[in-house]
């Protein structure tokens, strides 16, 4: 007497077990969840793009040591006057060309301790090209060689920072981009659930992230080469 009832019950069971595979599907295509009760349905649309950037900024900082202040200075001004002839051989105007601060540590000092094995003075100065033109401070980084057999001693050089400086101009369109492919994923789910869909309920937009192009970490700042990518989840009501 009881083999009616288990009938329904096994085909229920059934049904939950396709409601869950089809879940599942759905989330890998961008589907977050999916409501009855309030008939929603959240979505992320996903954007990209490659870009180039546009600005690089390269320190080179050079140090010079010895036991007499006014030898060591000599030397620094020396060095200075050849990375000036240089990074104008290499083509950089002189706007492109900042001088930054000079550094002095003497190591005989009560903030250093230092008695005696190695050098009292120490000076380190700081050259900086700022430029647009990307490919040339690219070059210059392979050509850094012929400075180094002049003698200037280069220090924690970690090479140029290539940046990208137009995201406000493709912010607009990567927006546009990820919210329509957010909506096609709403569009699916609403049509594979035979339900209409609504307007939009709620609408977030992650950050702007600028990463490597292909992805082999490590600081983005060192490609030129970079990727733009950006996230949105909407809400859209389910009539």
């Amino acid at each position: 007497m009881d083999t009616p009832r288990l009938i329904p019950a096994a085909v229920f069971g059934g049904l939950v077990a396709l409601g869950l595979i089809g879940a599942g599907a759905l989330i890998g295509q961008g589907v977050v969840h999916a409501r009855a009760g309030d008939r929603t349905v959240t979505v992320r649309g996903l954007s990209e793009r490659e870009v180039k950037a546009d600005l690089a900024v390269l320190p080179l900082r050079f140090t010079a040591s010895g036991e007499v202040l006014s030898e060591v200075q000599a030397r620094i001004d020396g060095d200075l006057a050849l990375v000036r002839q240089f990074l104008k051989s290499q083509g950089y105007p002189a706007e492109a060309v900042d001088l930054g601060r000079l550094e002095v540590a003497d190591t005989r000092s009560r903030e250093y301790g230092v008695q005696n094995g190695g050098p009292r003075f120490i000076l380190a100065q700081t050259v900086i090209v700022r430029t647009g033109d990307v490919a040339r401070v690219q070059a210059t980084t392979r050509a850094l060689n012929d400075l180094v057999r002049q003698g200037v001693v280069l220090q924690d050089f970690q090479g140029p920072s290539y940046i990208f400086t137009k995201l406000n101009a493709v912010r607009p369109e990567m927006i546009a981009e990820g919210t329509a492919a957010a909506r096609t994923g709403a569009e699916q789910f609403a049509k594979d659930s035979g339900t209409p869909l609504g307007p939009i309920r709620q609408a977030t937009q992650g950050s702007f992230e600028i990463l490597p192009r292909d992805g082999a970490g490590g600081d983005e700042s060192g490609s030129i080469d970079k990727k733009v990518r950006v996230v949105t989840t909407i809400t859209y009501s389910l009539k």
